[in-house]
C-alpha cells in the first residue's frame, strides 16, 4: 500500500487506515470475534494506522486494538480523549489528561501512545495555551509520542494547525463534505500537519447500498442522532439530510469506473485530495475491510470525475451544510 507521512508525527502510514469506532459501540452490535476478525483483516491487508478513542464502547475499542497490538509490528495507533466528561473548557487540564492517558495506555497495553488527539473539544480549547502546554508535558513525560486534534469545524482546524506542536488534524472529509478543501488542506500542507480524513463514507451513505427504505438498529447513531440528539449531527451522515444524500449518490453512480463500487470511488476521491495523509473508514467484517483497502490500488480519478463530485456538492449539498462546519 502507498504510504504517506503523517504530519509532524514523523511516521509513514498506509493511506487507507481503519477507524475503530464501530468496534466499540454506536453502530449496532459487533461481537468480539467479529471485531478481532476486522482488525486482523486490516493488518493482514496492509493497514498500518488504526484510530480509536477512549469513549468507543467506554474503552472496549481500545482494549480490542490493544489485543492485536501485542502481536503486530509496524502499527501506528491513535486514540482520542476528552469526551468522558462534561464538555466545558475547565475540564481540559493536565491532571485530567494524565488520568485519561493512564486509562488509555492500560487499555492499549502500551507505555507510550503513538498519537493522542483531543476529541472534538469545546471551541475555546483550541485557543487555550495551557491546554497545549499540558499536551507538551505529556510528550515530555513519555506518555505520548505526538498529539493532534479531532475537530468539528474548519475554523477549529485552522486554529489548531497554527499551533507549533500539533502533529495532525482529524476532520470530516468526503464527497459530501468539501469545505475542508478550501482552506484547511492547503494550510495543513504548508505547515506540515497531517490530515486524517474521518467519516469518509458519510456513515455509509457513500457505500451506495442504502435507499429510502433502509433502517438501522436502535443503538446505531444513524437512528438516534439524525438530528444531533446525542452529539454533533455532523458526525451522522456528515450532517446531510438522508434523502438528499441518497440523491447525491445516485447522481455520482454513473461516474464510477467499470467494476468499481461506490465506496471505493468515494475513498479514492479522498486520497486524490492534496494534503490528505490517511483515510480511516470503519468496517464490520473482513469483506468490508478488503473493499476499503482496494481503494488504494485504484487509478486516480479523472478531471471529469472530480468535477462531477464538485457539481453534485454544489447543486445538492452546499446549500444545506457548507456554512455550518
Amino acid at each position: 500500500m502507498e504510504t504517506r507521512r503523517l504530519g509532524r508525527t514523523g511516521r509513514d502510514v498506509g493511506v487507507v487506515g481503519l477507524g475503530a469506532w464501530q468496534l466499540g459501540a454506536d453502530w449496532g452490535s459487533v461481537d468480539e470475534s467479529d471485531a478481532l476478525a476486522v482488525l486482523h483483516a486490516a493488518i493482514d491487508g496492509g493497514v498500518t494506522f488504526i484510530d480509536t478513542a477512549d469513549v468507543y464502547g467506554d474503552g472496549r475499542s481500545e482494549r480490542l486494538v490493544g489485543q492485536v497490538l501485542k502481536s503486530s509490528e509496524g502499527l501506528t495507533v491513535a486514540t482520542k480523549m476528552g469526551r468522558r466528561v462534561e464538555q466545558v473548557s475547565e475540564n481540559y487540564t493536565l491532571e485530567n489528561f494524565r488520568a485519561w492517558n493512564d486509562r488509555s495506555r492500560q487499555n492499549l497495553g502500551v507505555d507510550t501512545i503513538d498519537l493522542v488527539q483531543l476529541h472534538c473539544p469545546p471551541t475555546p480549547v483550541y485557543s487555550d495555551d495551557e491546554v497545549f502546554d499540558a499536551l507538551d508535558t505529556l510528550v515530555d513525560e513519555g506518555r505520548i509520542a505526538s498529539y493532534g486534534v479531532s475537530v468539528e469545524t474548519c475554523a477549529e482546524a485552522l486554529t489548531a494547525i497554527a499551533r507549533p506542536n500539533v502533529a495532525s488534524v482529524q476532520i470530516i472529509l468526503n464527497a459530501l463534505r468539501l469545505k475542508p478543501l478550501d482552506e484547511v488542506l492547503p494550510a495543513a500542507q504548508a505547515a506540515g500537519v497531517g490530515i486524517i480524513a474521518r467519516v469518509p463514507l458519510a456513515s455509509g451513505l457513500l457505500s451506495g447500498k442504502y435507499d429510502e427504505h433502509t433502517t438501522f438498529a436502535d443503538d446505531d447513531h444513524r437512528t438516534y442522532n439524525r438530528h444531533g440528539e446525542a452529539f454533533d449531527v455532523g458526525e451522522t451522515f456528515s450532517g446531510v439530510d438522508f434523502t438528499t444524500g441518497l440523491e447525491a449518490v445516485r447522481r455520482l453512480m454513473p461516474w464510477l469506473p467499470a467494476g468499481t463500487a461506490m465506496a471505493q470511488f468515494a475513498l479514492r476521491w479522498i486520497l486524490d485530495q492534496p494534503g490528505v495523509s490517511v483515510v480511516i473508514p470503519g468496517a464490520r467484517n473482513p469483506a468490508q475491510v478488503a473493499g476499503n483497502i482496494s481503494a488504494a490500488t485504484l487509478t486516480p480519478l479523472t478531471a471529469d470525475q472530480l468535477a462531477a463530485v464538485q457539481q453534485t456538492y454544489d447543486d445538492l449539498i452546499r446549500p444545506q451544510i457548507h456554512d455550518r462546519w
